[in-house]
């Protein structure tokens, strides 16, 4: 399995990053986590064909995180000319959410006829979904998005995948995250409290509860950028736009 991070910013761009987006290339099936604003610029940068990717998963529905969908219709719709069905899986009321986003920023773009299928799957916290070869499962996290925000659980053949999406500490991200290949796990600061999101000396603590094989620090604020280079651990590996890992 190959994961490309098209983007690992968090909401404001610090440290010149791009918002939330994974490419991940499994044999023949390619899908993103998350589709941050800035989606299209990412793919762009790494060469990555758009009408390729068969599903996009959203872990919760913040703009950093889903809105890039209105530039991706827009894209396929009308410079890539896309054919092929696109599924999008996401929290309940991703449609309707995506819709009433993409009516704001283009006025009329969700009434034109489409040249492909856009279809719209909802994930129900512990609850097994199957889309292609993949099977996903939704964890609740701590992070109000006005409907629920997950954590997210990838299974393809033998390989696990994880990613926390944007939350401050639970409990359901141990077994989110338990033993998998690679947990992207979103680091906003280096200490905390922070409310809603995490900071590493948290996830540092809760390392062997979790019990993954590596760890990708992702979503980093100014300040814990500035001190990544005090993170040393054989496995942990801090995000940065471009970086590429085969699990």
């Amino acid at each position: 399995m190959k994961i490309t991070v098209v983007g690992c910013g968090d909401a404001f761009g610090s440290g010149g990053r791009l918002q939330t987006c994974y490419h991940v290339e499994h044999a023949d099936h390619q899908f993103l986590i998350d589709c941050g604003a800035t989606a299209m610029i990412g793919l762009n940068r790494q060469g990555l064909d758009p009408n390729a990717i068969e599903t996009i998963f959203i872990s919760h529905l913040h703009g950093d995180h889903f809105s890039g969908l209105v530039w991706w219709l827009l894209h396929a719709q009308h410079i890539a000319k896309r054919r092929q069905p696109l599924v999008v899986v996401g929290p309940p009321g991703i449609e309707a959410r995506f819709k009433a986003a993409a009516e704001v920023l283009f006025p009329g773009s969700t009434t034109v006829p489409l040249r492909f299928a856009m279809t719209f799957r909802e994930m129900i916290k512990e609850q097994p979904l199957t889309e292609g070869p993949v099977m996903v499962t939704a964890y609740e996290v701590s992070h109000p998005s006005g409907a629920p925000s997950y954590a997210l659980r990838f299974a393809l053949g033998k390989k696990t995948l994880s990613f926390s999406g944007d939350t401050e500490w639970v409990d359901a991200l141990v077994p989110a995250g338990r033993g998998a290949d690679l947990f992207i796990m979103e680091c906003y600061a280096p200490v905390g409290p922070t409310r809603y999101h995490m900071n590493w000396k948290t996830i540092e603590a809760k390392l062997p509860e979790i019990g993954a094989k590596r760890l990708l620090l992702t979503h980093m604020s100014q300040p814990m950028l500035d001190i990544v280079a005090t993170v040393d651990r054989r496995d942990v590996i801090v995000a940065e736009d471009g970086l590429v890992l085969q699990i």
